[in-house]
């Protein structure tokens, strides 16, 4: 048996799928990084991995709390029409209900109260005294965390109405997801041994060695309506004075107002088309009101009148990661499309949490056929939210995609690990179940005949398929990124910098955030998690918004144009550490709205192909 089966063989039976994971919660300045990246000692890695892992517990924090305030302050506003006692008390104990990580909460007005839950000790008992006679003087209160007798983590949290004195909501938070993504981090960023001894016969490497639809011609045109989202032409039947154009300005807060003739075309900072419609027709005279189906052509260009801002409650302060690759300018684009699947070969998603909500489909569980693919881990759901949370519900963070649906295919078990066979079995469930796109988070440095075959029978059958390149910044070739048909994915940080623990190479792809990203967490929470895992759904996400905008790209047409339209970093063209660059999500859903499949294109596809089938052949 020659060294090539043996690798195979002794694959199938070790592990080959280890979770690389991967938050960062500040603004982003798109400087090019330096083209030199600094090779790092055992020491100063291990050193620059244990800030990084501080640095998402830190995030998690500030996310727990950030979130736990917003719904406190949903929760006042609302007693606006809770004007009972009781209906006060089923609203404190639907929110409890909803978020099982408030452990007590008592809404103040005045003298009384409506308390649900319970204190874990003392030591909240104390802290609540406290923040109930801060937010009675109408000030904010937030405790140190504090370890409970049972070995729990918690914070109290204290929200004045801001509106009269004496109201507010004051509430005790379980925070043991800081704990969970200290745990999770751990590993993940491989500062502990993982799988721990005894789950796997392994051997540790060194670090070091609105729903779209396609136009192809004028016929479709009958069946379509893209429109700018804040835009709305207006024909009126009398001409408009000044002062009445003033009135207009107000009422719809316009931001932009063009004339031709008789017509106008208005678009608004924050009102929708279907309102303004409503508005024109009932309050003014007029020939016709519609869409802004076609730009003018005289238009002045304006770089940001694109641009959606989500409202999602922790979007503005903590996703930098979105607008660092264009994702709000490439929204008036392509949102996604429900018919374009994207599958998450992970540790499962929770099927429940708030804001994943009508995105899921059924999906597998590879590990255990009889269960469903629940998240036992966290890194599924994580992955998940980066990918698809749901866009502009006010809640949580905000995904890539709006409509695209997920399928969660748990291949990995409850300590985040699975076998060659789990994995593979999961790319070809995927595969026959209609996927288009799929996301695998995890990898090893070993090759398996076996998992490669279950990736070229997902690749001939037309699917897109994104890795993560792992954790251990090595140049070490991780499969299954490496294999010449997956897309690799290398991360960087919010200064688009290479993130000192992602791995580099000459198989690398492309480039995409993974340095503290919020996302959603099991519990109905949200967390921040660092690594390449957290980088390859970005890539994911966009490739299933290209295939969204345009059907008719084949997979190896789709990784193209994101090679195509990244931004250069680093040393000029490709380079082992950034690959292409960083994903434009504007500029890859333009190149693909455009894109045909021209023979020019063909010799740079099959030179790459080959190029990259010598590679592993030469490595072998």
């Amino acid at each position: 048996m020659n060294a090539k089966k043996w690798i195979g063989l002794c694959a199938i039976i070790a592990l080959v799928a280890i979770v690389v994971p991967g938050t960062r919660y500040i603004f982003n300045d798109r400087k090019a990084p330096e083209s030199e990246v600094r090779n790092f000692s055992a020491e100063q890695e291990k050193t620059l991995k244990v800030k990084t892992l501080n640095k998402d517990m830190d995030a998690t924090a500030l996310l727990c709390s950030t979130e736990c305030s917003k719904e406190f302050h949903k929760l006042m506003n609302s007693g606006v029409k809770a004007h009972t006692l009781k209906a006060q008390s089923d609203k404190v104990t639907h929110m409890m209900n909803m978020h099982k990580h408030m452990a007590y909460i008592s809404w103040l007005n005045g003298n009384r109260s409506v308390d649900r839950g319970a204190l874990p000790d003392k030591t909240a008992a104390q802290y609540v005294a406290d923040a109930k006679a801060k937010v009675k003087a109408g000030q904010s209160y937030q405790s140190k965390p504090f370890m409970s007798e049972t070995g729990s983590r918690y914070m109290v949290l204290g929200v004045p109405s801001g509106k009269k004195n004496g109201i507010g909501v004051v509430g005790v938070i379980n925070q043991d997801i800081v704990m969970q993504v200290e745990r999770h981090q751990k590993r993940n960023l491989r500062l502990v041994p993982y799988p721990a001894e005894g789950n796997y016969r392994i051997e540790s490497v060194d670090p070091n060695s609105n729903r779209e639809t396609t136009v192809h011609n004028g016929e479709d045109n009958g069946n379509a309506s893209h429109y700018h989202v804040r835009d709305v032409v207006v024909h009126f039947q009398d001409k408009l004075t000044n002062q009445q154009l003033d009135q207009i300005k107000q009422k719809i807060n316009a931001q932009h107002i063009q004339r031709i003739g008789d017509t106008y075309v208005f678009r608004s900072k924050d009102m929708d088309a279907d309102k303004m419609v409503h508005y024109f027709q009932k309050s003014w005279k007029t020939e016709y009101v519609e869409p802004h189906y076609l730009y003018l052509t005289n238009e002045t260009a304006d770089d940001n009148a694109d641009i959606i801002t989500p409202n999602d409650a922790l979007y503005s302060q903590y996703q930098w990661n979105l607008p660092s690759i264009e994702t709000e300018k490439g929204w008036g684009l392509s949102k996604g499309n429900e018919k374009v699947i994207v599958a998450i070969l992970d540790t499962g998603v929770q099927a429940d949490h708030p804001d994943l909500q009508g995105k899921l489909m059924d999906g597998t569980n590879i590990v255990d056929t009889d269960a469903a693919p629940n998240d036992d881990v966290g890194h599924g759901t994580h992955v998940a939210g980066i990918i698809g949370a749901s866009v502009n519900n006010g809640e949580g963070v905000a995904g890539i995609s709006w409509y695209n649906k997920l399928m969660p295919v748990k291949v990995l078990d409850s300590s985040g690990a699975g076998s060659t066979y789990s994995v593979a079995q999961g790319i070809i469930w995927a595969t026959d179940h209609g996927a288009k796109v799929i996301n695998m988070s995890l990898g090893n440095y070993a090759q398996a005949e076996f998992l490669h075959d279950a990736i070229k029978y997902a690749y001939d059958h037309d699917v897109v398929l994104v890795a993560a390149s792992g954790n251990d910044n090595t140049d070490r070739p991780g499969y299954p990124a490496a294999y010449p048909e997956v897309f690799a994915v290398a991360a960087t940080d919010s200064g688009n910098n290479k993130a000192s623990f992602s791995n580099y190479g000459d198989y690398i792809d492309v480039a995409a955030p993974g340095d503290s990203i919020a996302s959603t967490y099991p519990g109905s929470q949200y967390a921040a998690l660092s690594g390449t895992s957290m980088a390859s759904p970005h890539v994911a996400a966009l490739a299933g918004l290209i295939r969204s905008i345009n059907p008719d790209l084949n997979n190896e047409e789709v990784m193209e144009i994101m090679r195509k339209s990244s931004i250069d970093l680093g040393n000029k063209g490709k380079d082992n550490y950034f690959g292409y660059g960083l994903i434009d999500v504007d500029k890859a859903l333009k190149a693909a709205s455009n894109y045909t499949s021209a023979l020019q294109n063909f010799p740079s596809q099959t030179e790459r192909r080959l190029e990259a089938i010598s590679r592993k052949y030469n490595a072998g």
